[in-house]
This record gives structure tokens, C-alpha cells and sequence, in this order.
């Protein structure tokens, strides 16, 4: 009916607007005749739009053809020299804004026309070569994460993960959640998540399974310093530009700084490690907030960058720490020039208002650094590929840390001297069975060895899988 009004609103626009128009009877058939055709094709635009209204959600499997590599981390490998040999890509889920879902494995596996499910897992053999006697080999890790459209705008993601194989109180294993959230689109481009989620700092921490990243284990400083995977509760707004920006906003937990233990090597290996809540019974008093970007609005050419930062005193009634602020911040860039993958990133942290703290810690070997900061760069060339999926990258990286490069001034000299800059060489190679199958070989040389930090050189075999 309301179309109906429509044309014939139209037609008696037309005629008013020029009552002296029409001249003869023939000229205003033709004219009607006109109008009426492009009602007609109104009304058939109309129907399909109804027609696909009513069609069922889209289904949450994962989708393929996307690279993972065009968001962060490195995607399984571009051939060289292979033409005949297309290069393997990552395929991903993708979120309600088309963007990939943080964390997730492969291209997933289907459980009906609304659910699916995906996982990634990674097996590691370290031989230390001036002790061979600590050669470990580890299943490292393990994670199963699923994926339900609750409808065409809403979905809840989750992962589950083991870490080294045995999970008890009497073994080093643990069993967690890695991330649980509700996604709500509120355009195409833009919308909400609600739960526990990945912090989307640096290059690696939301896309860290193992055919994503180069070597066994992953780079130290997005361990070290920026302490993947770290993830954190509350809300976050994500969205995507036309002129190629990826952005993500969010307010929500923080770290604990009453839970640092100076008598721990924790706080020396990653100090955000040590006292990040995961949202286990977190101390919620001091909300921290973030904010970050990608662009890529040039192919094979990704930059970004971030901050978080809030009080982590958390409201301790016993220890000096309310007035303490962390504040962390990184920059990186990416560029995939035809069969290379050149990467680099810098971060650095804070914590304000350490020196009533570490007088409480004095003679104790972990006090609490006043700054943090690591960097590295990263070169890898797509070499050789056989068949349409399997192929070998060699790759060459540099790292530059400090997990505690400055301590906050105490009375009389009284302070603990910084810890020395690591310097890590690592080469190696990742040969992808195809894309989501990857055997890795390394070795890492160390600028000063450090047993209990687990800092010595060592040569490295790993497996990493995903579906």
C-alpha cells in the first residue's frame, strides 16, 4: 500500500510541478508509462530485499581466504620462486564487523548452522648447549575454542586451554580460559564486546598461534614485556575505516601490583606476567583503560601501535601501592614486500610510586622496576614451496630487553642496581607441511646467561598445529 502511495506521489509531483508539460495525450501516456516501469523495478528491489531478510543467520564457521598475516603476526608463508605453487593462507573466523576473531586457530570445524568450533596446540624441544642435562621436551600447550551466532549481529566466542600436558596441584600444568566474550555488531563497521578478552597490543598477543609467529617459542619481548597472552575483562569497542584503520577501545581490569612477590623470579622474567589477574577473583577497585590501531592502507604494509594504562594498587589496605600507575605503551610495523616479511616493534612500561614499596622489600631479590622496555626487528624470506601447500621460511631476529632497567630512588643508596639489557640472536626456519601444519628449527644466542630467568643459548625443535 505505502508503495502504491509512493508512485502516485510521484506522478502527481510530476504533474504539478509542470501542469503545462504535456501538451498532448501521447506524450503523457509515454511519460506514465515510464513512471510505471520504474515503480515496477522499485517494487522487485523491494522483494529481494525482503527475501533475504528472511533468511536464516549466517552460519559462525570460520571462513577462508583470509590472512591473518594482513592483521598482525606472520601467516603462513608467500612462495618465492614458485609460481605454480599459490602461497598458503591463514583462513580465519571472522568477527560481526568482517574483521578476524582475536585468537582463533584455523578454519575451524562446523557443528551445525549456528555453532563451530576450532584449536591450535604446539610441542616443544629445548636443549640448552652448556646443560644438556635441563633439556626439556613440553606439550606446551593445547586450546579448543568455539564460536556461536546467536543471531545476525550477536556471537560469544570462547577458548579453553591446557598448558604442559598435566594439570594438578602437584604439577606445573594449569587449565584456563583464554578468552570468553559476547560480540555485538552495532553497524557493519563498528560494534561491542563484553567479557574476557585480548588485550590488542603489540603483534602478537591476539594472533599468537603457532604457524602465526617465527621460531619455537615466541619472540621475548612479547613475552617478556608485553606478557602474551594477556588478556583482561571488561568492555571494548572495535571498528574498521574505509582508508584501511582497524581501532579497538576498551575499559576494564587491570593488574594487581599487591600481588607481587619480591622473593620470586616472576617479576624479573615478565613483570605484567606476574601480577595480570586473568580475571581469576581480579581486584577491580582501579579500572585500567586502552586504545589501539592498525592501519593498512597500503597492501602488504601494516603500522600500529597502542597504550594501556590505570592504577594497580587495587585498593590494598596493607601495602603502598594505591597511588602506583602503569602505563605501557608500543609501536610496530609490518612489510611483506613479494616474497619477504620484514617486521618491528618497540614497547616500554612504567610503574609510578614504587619507592614506599621497595622499602618494604629491601633485601629481597625482585623489587619493583620503575621501567621496562624491549624491542627487536625481524627479517624472513619466503624460499622455497613445493606442491600447492607445503613451504620453508628462513628467518633471522634480534631482540633488545629490560624487565627492569630502572628502580625508583631509595634513602642512602639503599636501591637495587637494574638488571643488565638482553641481547637474544635467533635463527631459524618454519617449514609448513601446508597451511595449518608447521615444523619449526632455531637456535638462540643469548648476550648473557641467566639460569633462573631461563636466558642461555640453545637450540630449539617445535611442532604447531591448527584447525
Amino acid at each position: 500500500m505505502q508503495r502504491k502511495q509512493l508512485a502516485l506521489a510521484i506522478l502527481m509531483s510530476c504533474a504539478g510541478l509542470a501542469p503545462n508539460a504535456y501538451a498532448d495525450d501521447a506524450k503523457l501516456k509515454a511519460e506514465v508509462e515510464a513512471l510505471r516501469a520504474e515503480v515496477a523495478e522499485l517494487r522487485g528491489l523491494v522483494h529481494e530485499m525482503q527475501a533475504q531478510r528472511t533468511q536464516p543467520p549466517t552460519p559462525a564457521a570460520p571462513v577462508s581466504g583470509q590472512s591473518i598475516a594482513a592483521t598482525a603476526a606472520p601467516a603462513a608463508p608467500v612462495a618465492a620462486n614458485a609460481p605454480t605453487a599459490p602461497a598458503p593462507t591463514q583462513p580465519v573466523a571472522t568477527t560481526t564487523a568482517g574483521e578476524p576473531i582475536p585468537g582463533t586457530g584455523g578454519s575451524g570445524v562446523a557443528l551445525g548452522a549456528n555453532t563451530s568450533f576450532w584449536g591450535y596446540g604446539q610441542l616443544d624441544y629445548n636443549r640448552p648447549t652448556a646443560r644438556a642435562g635441563d633439556t626439556v621436551a613440553d606439550l606446551t600447550r593445547a586450546v579448543i575454542g568455539f564460536n556461536h551466532v546467536f543471531d545476525e549481529n550477536t556471537r560469544v566466542y570462547g577458548e579453553i586451554e591446557w598448558e604442559h600436558a598435566v594439570a594438578s596441584s602437584s604439577d606445573k600444568g594449569e587449565t584456563e580460559i583464554e578468552q570468553l566474550y559476547v560480540e555485538h555488531a552495532l553497524a557493519p563497521n563498528y560494534g561491542v564486546r563484553v567479557g574476557l578478552m585480548l588485550v590488542p597490543l603489540g603483534l602478537l598477543n591476539e594472533h599468537h598461534e603457532p604457524s602465526n609467529y617465527y621460531g619455537v617459542e615466541r619472540n621475548f619481548v612479547e613475552q617478556a614485556i608485553i606478557p602474551s597472552t594477556w588478556r583482561e575483562g571488561g568492555v571494548a569497542m572495535y571498528g574498521s575505516t574505509e582508508w584501511g584503520l582497524n581501532w579497538n577501545v576498551g575499559v576494564g581490569t587491570g593488574p594487581n601490583l599487591g600481588a607481587w612477590d619480591p622473593t620470586a623470579d616472576e617479576g624479573r622474567i615478565s613483570p605484567l606476567g606476574s601480577i595480570h589477574q586473568e580475571l581469576q577473583l581480579a581486584k577491580a577497585r582501579d579500572p585500567s583503560i586502552y586504545a589501539a590501531g592498525n592501519w593498512q592502507g597500503i597492501p602488504g604494509l601494516l603500522v600500529g601501535g597502542g597504550i594501556f594504562t590505570g592504577k594497580i594498587g587495587q585498593g590494598n589496605a596493607t601495602l603502598p601501592v594505591n597511588d602506583s600507575r602503569l602505563v605501557l605503551s608500543e609501536a610496530h610495523v609490518r612489510w611483506q614486500p613479494g616474497p619477504f616479511d620484514l617486521s618491528a616493534l618497540y614497547t616500554r612500561g612504567t610503574i609510578s610510586n614504587t619507592q614506599d614499596l621497595n622499602l618494604q622489600f629491601l633485601g629481597q631479590p625482585t623489587p619493583v622496576p620503575k621501567s621496562f622496555w624491549g624491542g627487536y626487528v625481524q627479517g624472513a624470506w619466503h624460499a622455497l614451496a613445493w606442491g600447492n601447500d607445503s613451504s620453508l621460511s628462513p628467518f633471522l631476529r634480534y631482540e633488545m630487553f629490560n624487565t627492569a632497567a630502572s628502580y625508583a630512588t631509595q634513602p642512602f643508596g639503599l636501591g637495587t642496581a637494574p638488571l643488565p639489557t638482553q641481547r637474544v640472536w635467533t635463527v631459524g626456519a618454519n617449514y609448513y607441511l601446508n597451511p595449518n601444519v608447521v615444523f619449526k628449527i632455531d637456535y638462540q644466542k643469548f648476550h648473557y646467561e641467566d639460569v633462573a630467568l631461563s636466558y642461555g643459548n640453545r637450540f630449539d625443535l617445535g611442532l604447531g598445529y591448527q584447525f
